[in-house]
């Protein structure tokens, strides 16, 4: 185990060397690697409206994305298992030819050691892009953004902060993952005060919240819905803009039932939305798109106006996010409520392999849950 430390925080040493020297290439002038001149960029959230756009998926957005925080600021780094070459969802193609081995390089396959060098890169006042290969395997990096990425700043004093800090990680159902390619634990990190946590839907909201959290002053925990990476498609601003992050989206109106929602699943309720419209109940969908610190007020102003709510995610339900938000409801908006809080998440086993349709929340699941609660 020593020799593997040792080993590793000399391949560390040697990659800050690097990066200093490509930084003083890149910038004409000796760099100092400090907390000074972190805001090299403009931080203003973009028209996404604006400018051409063009229809590709989610893991293009995400690269196209990885390309700007880069071509934007000579001091973002992108750094992972695998990630040089584009890595296995192919997320980082491009990146190491166009921007250099000293901006875009392997690690050893060592999560916490991905986010310990990502924390101390941070804290020397850069923009540090992890990422962990699946969700699945952020749980060795665990002690590291909890102990120490999400109290960087707050035991400091704000001396110290180590804000510049992006986790990128793959998360959820794919079809055919099983047990360690398939989870979502997004619910684990949204117990700790200090860092965000950002879940996309669909392409566009990926390439504006990626830039977002990337230029962010906290540390950021950015799970990307892997079965979206190639099936989601859509219309893609070409230029840099960014989407405000702790503001939920009101995607469908709706007047009997709030659904509230994020990421890969959105597009299964929005499903059960349109199945339920035909049977006469009007749903209003809300993405929160963050989850720490999560737009209370946007939920309970749909959950005012219809009386009703239903949360949905992957994840197992004993201790899902869809807890925190049905507690919050019911002490917010109790006397406005006219069924109890339903929810419709992951069933509380390991993720399957083969029996992974009956885990999942379907569309059918939802309908029924919808149709229930209206009828309470």
């Amino acid at each position: 185990m020593f020799i593997v430390k040792f080993v590793f925080l000399h391949f560390v040493c040697l990659l800050q060397r690097e990066r200093e020297m490509a930084l003083r290439n890149i910038m004409g002038k000796r760099v100092r690697i400090g907390l000074m001149g972190r805001r090299l960029l403009s931080t203003a959230t973009c028209d996404v409206e604006s400018g051409n756009s063009k229809s590709i998926n989610l893991y293009s957005a995400i690269n196209q994305a990885l390309h700007v925080a880069l071509e934007t600021d000579p001091r973002a780094f992108v750094f992972g298992e695998d990630v040089s070459f584009g890595g296995v969802f192919r997320c980082t193609t491009g990146l190491a030819d166009r921007f250099g081995k000293a901006r875009v390089f392997n690690t050893p396959l060592c999560e916490q050691g991905i986010v310990g060098f990502g924390i101390g890169l941070a804290a020397m006042g850069n923009r540090a892009i992890a990422e962990i290969q699946f969700a699945d395997y952020i749980y060795p990096a665990f002690d590291q953004i909890v102990n120490e990425a999400a109290k960087f700043r707050y035991r400091s004093g704000n001396q110290f902060n180590c804000g510049g800090l992006t986790i990128r990680a793959p998360y959820g159902a794919v079809g055919h993952g099983g047990h360690y390619h398939s989870q979502s634990p997004e619910a684990f990190f949204c117990h700790v005060p200090g860092i965000k946590v950002v879940i996309p839907r669909s392409p566009r909201q990926a390439k504006g919240l990626l830039l977002s959290c990337i230029r962010d002053p906290n540390p950021v925990v950015f799970f990307e819905p892997k079965w979206l990476y190639r099936l989601a498609v859509e219309e893609v601003p070409e230029h840099d803009y960014m989407l405000p992050l702790s503001e939920a989206e009101v995607i469908r109106q709706g007047s009997d039932i709030t659904l509230v929602g994020w990421g890969a699943q959105l597009s299964i309720m929005e499903q059960a939305c349109i199945e339920a419209e035909k049977d006469g109940i009007s749903c209003e969908l809300v993405d929160l798109k963050t989850l720490i610190p999560w737009d209370k007020e946007t939920v309970e102003a749909s959950v005012r106006k219809t009386g009703r709510v239903l949360i949905s995610h992957e994840a197992p339900v004993t201790g899902g996010f869809g807890g925190e938000i049905s507690a919050s409801i019911v002490e917010s908006c109790f006397l406005r409520l006219e069924a109890p809080v339903a929810r419709v998440c992951g069933l509380d086993t390991p993720f399957p392999l083969v029996f992974e349709p009956f885990y999942m929340p379907t569309k059918n699941k939802i309908l029924d849950a919808i149709k229930a609660t209206v009828n309470y």
